[in-house]
């Protein structure tokens, strides 16, 4: 007979012992673990430590999650790693939740890349009272420099003319349209932020919108969703310590923005957004106010919010608007006719839009499909909320799924489709509807909306006003990928166009 030795016996089945309890307290801590009164939200079941992970498709998590939402209904739980996610979907749901109950679901939830960066400052990625400030601020300024105003149209259409310059530049061979397109969107928002535009071979200026551009597109990359969950692989992770690099970067560069603005700063004459808050500062400085959060810390990060929100979303939405017109050509034909019996030969103007009840349509329908940020940015719950019959705990990170609300099928005719007649009413006149959420919505809504929309409004009419689009010698329509770039947006994958000017 083989000898066995009690003690490595014993050693081994308290081994054992321990590896089951510990099994078992990580499944409990996936399980339903609240009382029996407390419904929580369905989901698949989750793996200890790593979750449903295996099930994601890290690349392009929305698609996975409006899957998961037409077995689980529309509020589920998803476990990103170790992490609870309560995900919202389709229009009736997210609206009842961002705008009915705002209150409930308006915390923001910011990632381990991102409170690493901010510590919980400025507009976009904060709570409580430094949020409410901000964004009571920002909106106040925002509107005083001209968003929604006629200052801010002019600003849009002097823009206009030096993108249309790059344009032709070019004499209809095929470009590349990311970079100009950027370029001139970020103006726009320079101008209300600086107080001045900046040319487009200005290297501090490309640089920094380059950059930011690139920050975006590496923050939802699979590798650092990972690094959000496990931060412990950080040092193999290559994206996270590029999104350092670039992120110190351009605080540098706005530190010697601000540090040049503050030498010529007069307080009775703010240029623009910087200008106004260092005069705040300095005037809550005088009165000894110490409590304020008009600090160093939340000028930076409101401007990097500003200036990233408003470069990337809406130049990512233009350049999907002419990848659709190549792609439609008949659309692009109707919106350019629509253009030359209301508009002529002169610069389009907002008060134009309700005489372009088709083009404002294509301009509707290219947000709606292009679905630049699918899960919107994501939201936690402010106390334990009863929803929809399920309980969900305090500090849960929400996921509002704007793909299922842009793609609604009980909304949209043709939800996977380029269909303007989403806008459009009997007569031909342009129609709202409750499910066109690109913005989000609720007290989280993007704070840019009205500026964003009219430069849409005022870029794109122009744009198609004097140049047809069309695909490079050589690629048929049908060869064009309309499959978005892995990133925190969705951007059109690489491409170039050939813009023909109007004779």
């Amino acid at each position: 007979c083989e000898y066995v030795d009690p003690d490595s016996s014993s050693s081994a089945s308290l081994l054992g012992v321990l590896l089951v309890l510990l099994l078992v307290y990580l499944a409990s801590s996936f399980s339903l673990g609240s009382p029996k009164d407390r419904k929580e939200p369905p989901g698949p079941t989750p793996l200890p430590l790593i979750g449903n992970l295996l099930q994601l498709d890290l690349k392009r998590p929305y698609n996975t999650l409006l899957k998961l939402s037409k077995k689980y209904g529309s509020v589920f739980t998803v476990y990103m790693g170790p992490e609870k996610v309560v995900v919202l979907a389709g229009y009736k749901t997210v609206k009842e939740a961002l705008v009915n109950r705002a209150e409930e679901f308006g915390d923001r939830q910011a990632m381990l890349i991102i409170r690493e960066f901010n510590q919980g400052h400025g507009v976009i990625w904060s709570n409580g009272d430094s949020w409410k400030d901000m964004r009571r601020f920002a909106l106040t300024n925002l509107r005083d420099f001209g968003m929604g105003k006629r200052a801010s149209e002019d600003k849009i259409i002097e823009e206009c003319e030096h993108l249309i310059e790059v344009f032709k530049k070019h004499k209809g061979e095929p470009f590349d349209t990311t970079q100009p397109m950027n370029y001139a969107v970020s103006n726009i928002i320079c101008s209300i932020v600086y107080g001045s535009r900046f040319e487009y071979d200005d290297p501090q200026f490309t640089s920094l919108v380059d950059r930011t551009n690139r920050t975006i597109q590496l923050v939802g990359s699979p590798s650092i969703q990972l690094y959000n969950l496990f931060p412990w692989i950080g040092k193999w992770i290559a994206n996270r310590n590029e999104v350092e690099t670039l992120i110190t970067a351009n605080k540098k560069q706005n530190l010697q923005l601000f540090s040049r603005l503050k030498e010529t700063l007069n307080p009775l004459m703010c240029r623009g957004f910087v200008d106004a808050f260092l005069v705040r500062k300095q005037n809550l400085e005088e009165s000894k106010n110490t409590n304020s959060h008009f600090n160093d810390d939340n000028l930076m990060q409101t401007v990097l919010n500003l200036f990233a929100a408003g470069t990337d979303t809406t130049a990512t939405t233009l350049r999907w608007g002419l990848l659709f017109m190549v792609k439609n050509p008949k659309i692009q034909d109707r919106v350019r006719e629509e253009l030359s019996e209301v508009v002529g030969s002169r610069q389009v103007q907002v008060e134009d839009r309700k005489k372009l009840p088709f083009t404002d349509a294509v301009i509707h329908e290219t947000q709606r499909l292009a679905n630049i940020v699918p899960m919107a940015i994501p939201h936690k719950t402010t106390q334990d909320v009863t929803f929809q019959g399920h309980f969900i705990k305090k500090g849960t990170t929400v996921f509002p799924l704007l793909t299922s609300v842009l793609y609604d099928e009980s909304e949209w005719e043709e939800p996977h489709s380029f269909h303007p007649a989403h806008f459009l009413d009997a007569d031909g006149k342009f129609i709202k509807r409750d499910a066109f959420m690109p913005f989000s919505a609720g007290r989280r809504v993007c704070l840019g909306e009205s500026l964003a929309r009219m430069e849409l409004f005022i870029f794109f009419s122009t744009l198609l006003q004097r140049f047809r689009f069309t695909a490079p010698p050589g690629v048929s329509v049908e060869d064009l990928d309309l499959t978005p770039r892995v990133g925190f947006t969705l951007n059109p994958s690489t491409h170039k166009l050939c813009a023909v000017p109007c004779v």
